[in-house]
C-alpha cells in the first residue's frame, strides 16, 4: 500500500540567482540548491512543480493562511479575504477543524497516520494562546502528540532535528546529526500510511537576513533530506516537499517574497501526483486521492 511523507519547510521560495539568495552556488545543499528557477534537474528523480502560494489574493503570502491551505485543500486566503500571518485565527481554525488532512484521512479509513514532530511538556503545561496550523490539524483528528519520550525512543523528530534547541532548554536528550534525524524520520514514514514533518527554522533565518546562518541551515537541512530519501522505499512511498511562502531565498528583505514555492515529489507515480498540483490548495487533495485509492 502507498505511503506518503509530507515534508513541510516554512519560508522557502524559488528564487533568482545572486548574492541575495543563499542557495546560489550552494551545491552542498542539493537537492535544495536545485530550487533555482533556471535549473530543472532534481536529484533522486524528483519532480519539481513551481507552486502558487498567492492563491489569487493580493498581498504577500503568510504562514497561517498558507499552512491552513496546505493542510486542508481549502484556499484559506480567499476564504478569509487576506493573507493571515503568524498563527491561525478563529476563522482559519474553523477551516482546519472541518477539513484537516488528518481528519480527512482518518474518516477515509487511512491508518496509521502521524505528525512526526516532538512536543515538549511545556506545551501541555502552559498551552499557548495561539497554536500553529499543524497543531490544530492534529487536534482536529484527535491524534496523539509525540512527546520527549517518543523522541528518545526514535519515534519522533524535533522541529530542530539536531535537538540543539532542546538541549539548550535543559531537556535531557542526545544531539542528533542530520543523518541520524533522517534515519528516524524515514523509519517513522515506513511505519505510517501518512506522515507529516514540519521544519520552520528556515523562515526565522530568512527574517534575520543572516546569509551565513542561512547557508548553514540549508546545507544541514539538505543533508537530512538526502538521508531520508536514501532510506525510503520509493517504490511504495511518495515523499512530497513543499513550503507556504518564499523568504529565505531572498535575504535582501525581511519580508516574505512573492515567489512561487517548490513542491517536489519523489517516488513511484511522482509525475502523476505532480500533474495534479499548481497551487497550495492542491496538496491535500493530491495526497488524499493517492492514499484513498488503496485505503
Amino acid at each position: 500500500m502507498t505511503r506518503v511523507l509530507l515534508f513541510f519547510i516554512d519560508g522557502l521560495g524559488i528564487g533568482t540567482r545572486g548574492s541575495h539568495n543563499p542557495l546560489d552556488g550552494l551545491e552542498a545543499a542539493a537537492p535544495l540548491a536545485h530550487f533555482q528557477s533556471e535549473q530543472s534537474e532534481i536529484p533522486f528523480d524528483g519532480v519539481l512543480v513551481e507552486t502558487d502560494p498567492r492563491l489569487g489574493v493580493e498581498g504577500r503570502p503568510q504562514s497561517a493562511s498558507g499552512q491552513t491551505t496546505i493542510l486542508t485543500g481549502i484556499n484559506a486566503p480567499a476564504t478569509v479575504g487576506y493573507h493571515k500571518q503568524g498563527f491561525p485565527n478563529r476563522a482559519l481554525l474553523d477551516v482546519i477543524n472541518e477539513h484537516s488532512i488528518f481528519l480527512q484521512l482518518k474518516e477515509a479509513g487511512v491508518a496509521p497516520i502521524t505528525f512526526a514532530n516532538t512536543y515538549t511538556e511545556r506545551f501541555f503545561e502552559t498551552r499557548p494562546r495561539w497554536i500553529s496550523a499543524t497543531t490544530a490539524a492534529v487536534e482536529a483528528a484527535g491524534l496523539q502528540f509525540n512527546r520527549i519520550e517518543d523522541l528518545k525512543a526514535a519515534r519522533a523528530v524535533y522541529q530542530d532535528f539536531t535537538n540543539q534547541m532542546l538541549i539548550e532548554r535543559g531537556e535531557q536528550v542526545e544531539p542528533r546529526t542530520a543523518e541520524e534525524a533522517g534515519d528516524v524520520l524515514a523509519s517513522i514514514a515506513a511505519n505510517h500510511r501518512f506522515t507529516l514533518y514540519e521544519y520552520f527554522i528556515t523562515d526565522k533565518v530568512g527574517h534575520a537576513q543572516d546569509r551565513e546562518a542561512a547557508r548553514s541551515v540549508l546545507q544541514n537541512l539538505a543533508r537530512m533530506i538526502r538521508r531520508v530519501l536514501a532510506n525510503l522505499d520509493l517504490n511504495s512511498t511518495v515523499m512530497m516537499l513543499t513550503s507556504d511562502h518564499g523568504n529565505i531565498e531572498d535575504i535582501s528583505t525581511r519580508s516574505h517574497t512573492l515567489n512561487a514555492v517548490p513542491t517536489i515529489i519523489w517516488g513511484a507515480g511522482s509525475q502523476q501526483v505532480a500533474n495534479r498540483i499548481s497551487s497550495l490548495a492542491d496538496i491535500t487533495p493530491a495526497i488524499v486521492s493517492l492514499l484513498t485509492r488503496d485505503a
